[in-house]
């Protein structure tokens, strides 16, 4: 792929991060080339997994979502997949991530409530291999966003 197309490919990525709904007809109008270009780079970005899936931006608040936290997370007697891969069945931890430091792992978790924000870091401390953890709730977001390219 030579340097151009590189280029391209960033400028595909970042216009559908903005706008995951553009059309390739638009993308190929804003982008200054053909339609069928378009196609074929999205579709080799797909093949490749560099563009994973389409989504959309969610106000969680506005869903009813009033509580995020991150919670940090000890793990210990059991393999650190095993129990990441638990604490991620539950529906309302959005992420997991291995992490460096004094924890394990790291949550993302989204309630509607206190009280169910006490229940899904009971059940997380239920799990097997799960020794500890600090919940730490998110008074505001400055910046939430995307890295751009």
């Amino acid at each position: 792929m030579d340097k151009r197309e590189s280029d391209l490919d960033g400028k595909i990525v970042f216009a559908l991060s903005e706008n995951s709904r553009l059309s390739f007809r638009e993308l190929a109008k804003k982008l200054g080339v053909s339609t069928s270009t378009i196609a074929q780079h999205v579709k080799r970005l797909e093949a490749q997994k560099v563009l994973r899936r389409y989504s959309v931006d969610l106000d969680w608040e506005k869903l009813g979502f009033d509580l995020t936290a991150l919670m940090e997370i000890t793990i210990r007697g059991q393999p650190l997949l095993k129990v990441q891969a638990q604490i991620a069945k539950l529906p309302q931890v959005v992420s997991v991530w291995d992490i460096t430091g004094a924890f394990d792992s790291m949550a993302l978790v989204r309630v509607k409530n206190r009280r169910e924000l006490s229940t899904t870091v009971k059940k997380i401390l239920d799990i097997e291999g799960v020794e500890h953890s600090d919940t730490h709730l998110i008074l505001n977001t400055v910046k939430e966003n995307y890295l751009t390219i």
